[in-house]
């Protein structure tokens, strides 16, 4: 059985992009922390988003699921030019 508190990574993106991401899954009470964010903080030049060197939003594997539905809620509206619109849920 898998642990609840085991670390799984539920975005990639340059430090702007999973620092950002990291906050609204704060503001959803979901706690999230960066990976390997000081090579993005230092070149973010080798931090390509979700490829190597990206910086890597981990959540435990409890949040999973409500953090990926989070995280494609988000790059949906992104995608659709709806960022402004987002707002937390009120839980």
């Amino acid at each position: 059985m898998a642990d609840d508190h085991e670390p799984v990574v539920v975005f990639s993106g340059s430090i702007l992009e999973a620092d950002m991401m990291k906050n609204i899954l704060g503001s959803e009470q979901i706690r999230a922390f960066l990976k390997d964010e000081t090579l993005g903080s230092l070149a973010p030049f080798m931090a390509s988003a979700g490829g190597s060197g990206a910086v890597k939003v981990v959540v435990a594997r409890r949040d999973e699921a409500r953090a990926r539905e989070i995280v494609n809620d988000f790059q949906a509206g992104a995608d659709a030019g709806e960022i402004t619109d987002w707002e937390p849920d009120d839980r």
